[in-house]
This record gives C-alpha cells, structure tokens and sequence, in this order.
C-alpha cells in the first residue's frame, strides 16, 4: 500500500483505508514539499494519521487542473442532463457510502456518531441530489424590447471556484458548495479544514467513480494560513467561497481583490432567540436547546444569546436549565446516548474554557456546566454544556461569538426592548423568536436584523431555503434556488434584426 493511504481502524471497530494525500486530477498525489499536518481524535487526543498538506506550489498544480477541465470539452460541452446524472450518482456512492463517512466524521470531528449518520451524511446526499435535480434547469429569458431587437439572457458558470470549508460540518459543507458549482458547469479546488480534513479526503474517492472528469473536483488539504491563502490570492481563480469566522473572511475579501474574484462567504454569528411571555414555554425551551447545544455549540447560527419577557424569565430558566441537564448527555461520541461529543480542538476547548472565566469575571450568574467533562480516561476536550444568567448587553460573553455549548439568557420588558437588543450586534446571521401571536411573529420577524429568521423553532435549515446573513455574518447566499446565483454570471446578448436609417 502506497503511502498515500493508511489502513486504520476506528473506536467502533470499522476497518477502512484512509487517503493521505492531495486529491488532483482524479489522483492522489503528495505534496510538493512533503509538509504533512497530523488530524487528532478529540475524544482521546490521540494523532489519527497524518496527511499531506498542500503550499502554494500544490495549489497552482491543482488550479491548473481545475483551468484545463473547465475548458475541455467533456466537462464544458457536457448535456446537462448528464451532468446531472453525474451528480445523483455521486449522491448515490454517498449513501453507499454512509457508514464510512459517518466512522471518519465524527472519529476526525467528535460529533456523536448518530447525528453524522443521520443528520450530516443525510444533507450532504440531499444537497446533491437537489442540485443534480436543477442541472438542467439552468436557463436565460427573452425579453421584450421591440420589433427591431431580440434580446435575452444565458447563464454561464463562473470558471475555477475555489472553496474552503470549516471544520465544525466538513461533509455538509463541502456538499453546500460542491451541488450549485458543479450542477452549473465550474471546476473547483476544495480546500479541507486542517483541523478535520479526513472525511471530506475519502468523499474525494467517490469523486472519480461519480464519473467527474479529471480536474473538475481537486480536494486539498493544507493550513489556511498557506493553501487557503494561496487560493484566495490566486490570479486564476474566478471565485472564492469560504465558511469561517469573520476575521479570516475579512482577511479573504481582501486577498480576493487582487483580481475582483466572485465571493460567497458565510462567518460568524451571535445568534438572538427571543421568548415572549404569550409562547408556548415548552417548545421554546426544547428548541432554545437545540439551537445552542446541538453539534456541541458549533454552529455558526447558533441561538446563543436568550432574550425572555420578564414575566416568563425565571420559569423559562429553571426549564431550561432541567432540560440541559438531563438531555444533554456528554460523552464518548460513538455511544448512541451521547448527545455531545468534545469540541473538535485543544484550541477550541481553550477558548471555550476562557470564555467562562470571563464570564465569571464579568459578573454573570453560571447556573449550570463551567468545567471541563472528562470521559473515563481523563482525556478529550469534552466542556459541560454551560448557562449564564443574569447577563448584561455590555458583558464580552453577551457580544462574542464563543462557538460551544455555552449560552447567556437575559431578560426584556417589552417588544421594541427585545427588538433593539436583539439586533445590537455586529453580526447578522440568525434569529429566532417564540410567541403565540401570529401577528406579532411576522412583525418581528420582519424588524430582526438577520438573513434568516425561524418563528417557533431554532436552526432548522433546509436545502431548498437560502441561508445566509447580514452585516458582519456574511456575503451572498447559499443552498436553495438562491446558491446557483453565487456560481453563474448572466450575460446578456443583444441581436438587431431591424435596419440602420
């Protein structure tokens, strides 16, 4: 066996052979430099194996690819019902698949076991098959000027799109951005997350058996601080899209002009969920539970910041709180009654530890969690989910983005206060608000400011539905009809069919 691919043996007993290198051109290759980075089990910090890590030379190689298949014929000239054939059979080999898959993401990851089975592999096959559905779709209008014109419109792919993926959904995410670029004609190169990148590697084994043509899938792995970097820079890539924080899509919208390359981009968020006293305290108690400790807190639309009507507060919490406890069950993600697994870095259990104290420090009132949880050998990042209350607006833990199972409720007297707070942010990406009053939830809803707004739930996205934020949560949006809009320019073509005076 070449040292491109490593036989491993997961915690649940799954034997597979795991790729190591740079996926271009439909092969894997090692990089250039022979730089490896190590991916880590967050569950019992041990090294998995290591990977190839792509510089700036892999990068160009891989560009270079993505360039030459957009321009053959067999990819550009393809009938796009085929392509789309192509699409619902790599959605095909996913489900095929999805034991696999689901072993290598939460084992890289540490996302319970079930919740890859059942929730990730189950979007990421829905995702591409929706986009396999509009393949053929893609299409221009007529329009009406006069007798002496025909005018109409064409819808043509962008070119190279270069796509980089977090590490909290790499199978999702990977998927959200492959469906529309591929469905309409471009070529990528896909860069992993260095903290997860196995998963989206052996996704890349399926790419050729899909029957994707050399070059019109690269997959890399690599820091972002190099490949990332070197993409995003790269005078031959014709778009970026990238799911991150908000300071490195900041430090990528600035790359990205040295050419004016289209960008997508998806960063960070501190989502409001917003209880009025009229709502039906049950469902918001369960939902509020869900939109912040779901995937262990990292979720870049997380409701991590809960605004409940005085009259309804100190129920709401004493709920809340019991709820937490006894469902949130933390422990070894491949265990069916593991609710939460640990966060996916050292670094990240760090950064949640130090929000804590900071909240400690600042004055807040921890009601529940605030310490590592350690599995039976002492080991892994596990954090116990973790309540504030008692939070002010000006508190660091009530404006941060933290990312983990770590949540702040504060109280409000009337709707334009719980309106107000809820939009005093930077960001903009979700919110969502519980009341009985049906007028009341639209008027809400229209006045948050956020790209999605859930009414009575929290978090419970759908392919069909764009997704996407404001202000500092992004730009563009993707899934649904509106995700092929990020992947497609419209041209305009003008024909005289009149006569010069």
């Amino acid at each position: 066996m070449s040292d491109l691919f490593v036989e491993l043996t997961a915690p649940n007993g799954r034997k597979y052979s795991q790729p190591r290198g740079l996926f271009i051109n439909n092969e894997f290759v090692a990089s250039k430099s022979g730089e490896t980075i190590s991916s880590v089990n967050p569950a019992d910090e041990e090294e998995i194996c290591t990977v190839y890590a792509a510089g700036a030379e892999d990068v160009d190689i891989a560009v270079a690819a993505a360039r030459k298949a957009f321009k053959d014929p067999s990819w550009r000239d393809l009938d796009s019902t085929v392509r789309g054939d192509v699409l619902y059979k790599f959605a095909q080999l996913i489900e095929e698949n999805k034991e696999i898959l689901a072993t290598i993401e939460t084992w890289d990851n540490g996302k319970p076991y079930l919740v890859s089975l059942n929730d990730d592999i189950g979007e990421v096959t829905s995702t591409i098959k929706y986009y396999a559905g509009y393949a053929n779709k893609i299409h221009g209008q007529v329009i009406n000027t006069s007798p002496a014109k025909l005018a109409y419109t064409l819808r043509e792919p962008l070119g190279v799109c270069a796509q980089i993926i977090p590490w909290n959904f790499p199978l999702a995410m990977a998927a959200w951005k492959l469906g529309p670029a591929l469905c309409t004609g471009n070529t990528v190169v896909l860069k992993a997350a260095e903290q997860t990148p196995l998963s989206v590697l052996y996704l890349a084994t399926l790419i050729k058996e899909a029957g994707f043509p050399p070059g019109v899938v690269n997959i890399l792995n690599g820091e972002g601080r190099k490949a990332g970097a070197a993409l995003a820079q790269h005078m031959d890539v014709d778009k970026i899209a990238f799911t991150g924080s908000t300071v490195t899509g900041k430090e990528i919208m600035k790359m990205a002009a040295v050419n004016m390359k289209n960008i997508t981009l998806e960063t960070g968020g501190k989502s409001p969920l917003v209880v009025f006293d009229d709502a039906d305290l049950d469902q918001a108690v369960k939902w509020a539970h869900i939109g912040i400790m779901y995937n262990q807190g990292q979720v870049c639309s997380a409701t991590s910041r809960i605004l409940v009507q005085e009259a309804v507060y100190d129920k709401f919490v004493a709920e809340f709180k019991d709820h937490v406890l006894e469902t949130s069950v933390v422990g070894d993600p491949f265990k069916d009654e593991s609710y939460q697994g640990p966060q996916v870095t050292k670094a990240q259990f760090e950064r949640v530890k130090a929000y804590i104290e900071t909240g400690k420090s600042e004055g807040a009132t921890l009601i529940a969690g605030g310490e590592p949880h350690k599995n039976v050998s002492g080991k892994g990042f596990f954090i116990a989910p973790t309540i504030f209350t008692d939070v002010t607006d000006h508190m660091q833990i009530y404006r941060e983005e933290v990312f983990g199972p770590f949540v702040v409720i504060s109280s409000f007297k009337t709707e334009e206060e719980a309106v107000e707070r809820a939009n005093d942010t930077s960001y903009g990406l979700g919110a969502a608000l519980f009341t009985e009053n049906i007028t009341k939830a639209h008027r809400v809803a229209r006045h948050i400011e956020a790209g999605m707004v859930w009414i009575n739930s929290s978090n419970d996205s759908d392919v069909r539905v764009p997704f996407g934020g404001v202000k500092q949560s992004g730009i563009g949006r993707e899934l649904g009809e509106a995700g092929l809009e990020a992947y497609t320019n419209q041209k305009a073509v003008h024909v005289n069919l009149g006569t010069r005076l």
